[in-house]
């Protein structure tokens, strides 16, 4: 390594870059865009359907190319960024995605607009890396959790932004300008990074780790298409049973090369940090909790409580609102020092399965003002823990690691978001078939089964409790999860003093 890469790898521990609060505007510019790509797609579906003639599986490639590809690569972008420049990949990535948005708004057929996305997912990659690596470049250690308090808002605000913004773009314009949209932020994103971001990179030895990159974009690509596909296909299909398998394998293919190879991507020594694991294991729960309770809400909201998908989807915004405006003032950031890392993890983490839990009981009793609550009290939880288990991640792993870092958190968040669908979805299935007597699949093809008012309400009760059931899981594994990450970083601190 260079004196002048050691140096700039140094740079956050002796003082925060002068231009920090600029540059962060910057990426956080950059993320918000690919952000609200992962939301914005689902209110176009039906103009997809009928203007491309897509077909249902075509619809799910065209969202899930995007979540496949960007999973899949985000260890292997994190660690080009640490070995060829944060500053050099975030321009490659927003290039990219603004590459990827042109051919996507003007894409004429189903398969090129996969393929469009596919693209986008690459440039997802890298930005969703070297964003969060920048922050960690640019910021000292006083300053460096109020920022990544702030970093983690936008992605609060892309979720609740992507539905209301797409609706509105479909009123007035057809399809593609969700897609073209994303050009001028990502040209307005180049020339700020380009004039703005310091460069910084951390090479290790002569050659980088091909075959590490290989085998963990193939093992998390798999594992993510086993997510993805298992509540369309079944879990115990051969083709989701074939993904995961294959995943599990090559992952494992990918442990033991980054324990022989000299210059590792990932160096899994990390997972004997308690700090490390302590921080992953709520990372995971808490995006485990959040995404799938929201994914059962929805359909509560539809299906229970008859709101249309626009009008179910501003009432899910007040989770998103409280992170950003808790955020926003800086609270967590201020509770944190005077908390510790442990205590604030582990009391936003009741809030998360706090929140959950109201959302089950009083969602049932009370209708959507007993879920308000419940969405606020999740929001406070998860603009506490979410900061605090980033940084927590961050800081346990070397500087000149950032990149790689940042696609550990990354990575999580997504596998977190899936598993958390997959389990609770799994859930209320499996409780929902319990209590009606049926062989549909689903609620509204129950409801068309059903004879008559009388069964088609006893249905929908099953329906609720089911809900009710798989949310109070969700509480039950958030809230164990908190404790969990709470007592290992309890001992790392103590063993660290």
């Amino acid at each position: 390594m260079t004196a002048t890469t050691a140096a700039s790898d140094r740079k956050p521990t002796t003082g925060g870059h002068p231009q920090r609060w600029l540059i962060l505007g910057v990426i956080c510019l950059a993320q918000l865009t690919v952000l609200l790509d992962n939301t914005v797609l689902s209110v176009a579906i039906p103009s997809l359907t009928k203007e491309l003639d897509a077909s249902t599986a075509d619809i799910q490639w065209m969202i899930n190319a995007y979540s496949l590809v960007q999973s899949g690569l985000l260890l292997t972008a994190g660690n080009a960024a640490d070995r060829y420049g944060r500053k050099k990949m975030l321009l490659t990535g927003l290039a990219l995605f603004g590459i990827g948005s042109l051919a996507a708004g003007l894409a004429q057929s189903s398969a090129q607009l996969i393929a469009a996305r596919a693209g986008m997912g690459v440039g997802g990659a890298l930005l969703m890396t070297t964003t969060l690596a920048v922050v960690v470049q640019v910021f000292d250690d006083t300053e460096r959790v109020r920022a990544i308090a702030l970093w983690s808002t936008v992605s609060s605000l892309g979720f609740a932004a992507g539905p209301l913004l797409g609706g509105f773009v479909l009123d007035h314009f057809w399809w593609g300008a969700i897609f073209l949209i994303n050009i001028p932020v990502a040209v307005l994103g180049l020339f700020a990074v380009a004039a703005l971001v310091p460069e910084s990179r951390h090479k290790q030895g002569d050659r980088p780790d091909l075959l590490g990159a290989v085998l963990s974009t193939i093992g998390m690509t798999a594992i993510v298409y086993a997510i993805i596909s298992g509540p369309d296909h079944g879990w115990t299909s051969g083709q989701v049973l074939l993904s995961a398998a294959i995943g599990v394998v090559v992952l494992a293919g990918f442990a033991v090369w980054e324990l022989r190879t000299p210059y590792p991507m990932l160096d899994m020594h990390f997972f004997r940090n308690q700090r490390f694991v302590g921080a992953v294991a709520g990372a995971i729960l808490v995006a485990f909790g959040m995404t799938g309770s929201l994914f059962l809400l929805t359909q509560h909201l539809q299906f229970v409580l008859g709101y249309g998908p626009l009008d179910a989807g501003l009432r899910t915004a007040p989770l998103a609102l409280t992170v950003v405006v808790l955020n926003l003032t800086g609270v967590g950031a201020r509770l944190l020092p005077k908390l510790g890392t442990p205590w604030t993890i582990a009391i936003g983490m009741a809030l998360v399965a706090a929140g959950l839990a109201a959302i089950a009981v009083l969602g049932g009793t009370h209708g959507y003002g007993g879920m308000l609550l419940g969405l606020v009290v999740m929001g406070a939880g998860v603009a506490l823990s979410m900061p605090a288990m980033a940084n927590a991640i961050m800081s346990a792993i070397p500087p000149e690691k950032a990149g790689v870092g940042a696609g550990i958190n990354g990575t999580l968040a997504e596998f977190g978001n899936g598993l958390g669908v997959a389990v609770l979805g799994a859930v209320l299935n499996s409780r929902f078939a319990a209590l009606v007597s049926v062989s549909a699949a689903s609620l509204p093809a129950a409801l068309a089964a059903a004879d008559g008012p009388a069964e088609k309400a006893r249905i929908a009760d099953a329906f609720a409790t089911g809900l009710e059931t798989s949310q109070l899981v969700g509480a039950v594994a958030v809230l164990a999860g908190g404790l969990l990450a709470a007592v290992l970083l309890r001992r790392a601190e103590g063993r660290r003093a």
